[in-house]
């Protein structure tokens, strides 16, 4: 296995770095609800789980 001969720099090791960035997550619109959400994730809305435009499930209330 190789090592290096001389210890990288900071800033050699950070201008390597730079092409790397984040991308912005893809936001979907629900077709019922018209709330934003992550693609292909459900999402809750008004206490029911949406998934595809459908109602998945129900949030019960503990009294």
């Amino acid at each position: 296995m190789a090592h290096p001969k001389r210890k990288t720099s900071k800033s050699r090791r950070d201008k390597r770095r730079t092409h790397y960035q984040a991308t912005p997550k893809n936001i979907a619109i629900c077709p019922t609800t018209g709330e934003p959400h992550v693609y292909h994730r459900a999402h809750w809305y008004e206490g029911k789980l949406y998934h595809k435009g459908k109602v998945v499930m129900e949030k019960e209330e503990i009294a």
